[in-house]
């Protein structure tokens, strides 16, 4: 070993033990009764954030493979309203998205919208038009000769599409969707700006009254973190699922 790297490995020990003296870890330490009572007031949110996020991109995903199949058809004009609204839709910051829904829509409708509906209203609409531009690509990538296939065996359009085109266009676009409900979990964070009581709003609650940001944002981290994984992890058993059925 270089003198070097001993001297930077030093250095980074030294710089460590000299800030381990203002960390506050009790805040967060499950063998305390403080610490423990902490830890579940954070993962109070979890199911909000779950819940949140699974409705947002179960809405996204039928609103999307619905704005997509006009992107596919013949006819112009009907091609222009799918691109006006991808492009619209996708132009809008989501946050933005978030307080025009909870704070206008309200003065637009006259109806009152809860704080878990409006986060939900305004991520599914601004994920709907990825959705659309993921399915878009996906019936695309199908062969032709499987429309000629349904077709001659009397198949309608609706008919080609269930039991034909999207079956094998969703095994396709399935990595896509696993990515844009890691997305959705990620992005359910900035409903804690109009009040949902999430993770990251449990979060900023807890660091107001503790006054230690950097191990309640640390644990926050974690339990992203762990979502996130879970996630992938079952998008790839999905994956592996779909492809053994395919090759019986």
């Amino acid at each position: 070993m270089s003198i070097l790297r001993i001297l930077g490995i030093a250095a980074v020990a030294s710089a460590l033990g000299g800030c381990s003296s203002n960390w506050g870890w009790y805040v967060v330490n499950p063998s305390t009764a403080s610490g423990l009572s902490n830890l579940k007031f954070l993962l109070g949110g979890l199911y909000y954030t779950i819940a949140l996020s699974v409705t947002a991109i179960a809405i996204s995903i039928t609103v999307g493979l619905l704005i997509a199949l006009p992107g596919l058809a013949a006819n112009r004009a009907l091609r222009n309203v799918n691109r006006l609204y991808v492009e619209l839709v996708r132009a809008v910051p989501i946050l933005v998205l978030i307080l025009w829904v909870y704070y206008g829509m309200p003065q637009m409708t006259g109806l009152s919208i809860s704080v878990f509906w409006a986060g939900v209203i305004a991520l599914a609409l601004s994920d709907s038009a990825f959705e659309a531009e993921i399915f878009r690509a996906g019936i695309q990538s199908i062969d032709k000769g499987q429309y000629e296939a349904a077709h001659s065996v009397s198949l309608g359009y609706l008919d080609t599409m269930r039991f034909v085109i999207l079956p094998q266009a969703i095994r396709r676009i399935l990595p896509a969707l696993g990515n844009q409900l890691a997305y959705m979990l990620k992005m359910s964070s900035l409903v804690s700006v109009i009040g949902m009581q999430e993770l990251t709003r449990k979060a900023n609650e807890l660091v107001v009254t503790e006054y230690r940001p950097l191990e309640i944002y640390t644990i926050l981290v974690l339990e992203y973190l762990v979502l996130i994984l879970l996630v992938s992890a079952g998008v790839r058993w999905l994956e592996r699922r779909l492809q053994s059925d395919q090759s019986r």
